[in-house]
């Protein structure tokens, strides 16, 4: 089988979102119906979890003027400044099991983290 995953990388910073989070990313904006040329996927990290960081995964209608602009499986993604520290590297992944299912994050970057798997340490 062929790579389920593309990788975006601009000077310094890489970002991996597979190809099975892509589509549930497409359905979600698709419910929200916001404006296909301006809107996109807003990749965070926000202080706070039980670890010290978490990620935050929002469809948001436009980027904002400090963002970086990525384009992945045909989804625009929206990256702050804080938050590219600690996302290079990462790849975002949509898993269904047993349990549930929801977006995972594999973080190179992370010293810590907790049985959640939404929040790390850096």
């Amino acid at each position: 089988m062929e790579s389920t995953e593309q990788q975006v990388s601009t000077p310094g910073f890489t970002l991996v979102i597979t190809d099975k989070a892509a589509q549930e990313v497409h359905k979600f904006m698709s419910a929200e119906e916001v404006p296909g040329e301006t809107a996109g996927l807003r990749v965070s990290v926000l202080p706070g979890g039980c670890s010290g960081f978490k990620y935050s995964l929002n469809v948001e209608e436009h980027s904002l003027e400090d963002d970086t602009v990525l384009e992945i499986n045909g989804t625009r993604v929206f990256v702050d400044g804080f938050s590219m520290q600690y996302l290079n590297g990462v790849t975002i992944d949509y898993v269904t099991s047993m349990q549930g299912s929801g977006f995972t994050f594999t973080n190179p970057n992370a010293t810590g983290g907790c049985g959640c798997g939404s929040s790390f340490t850096a």
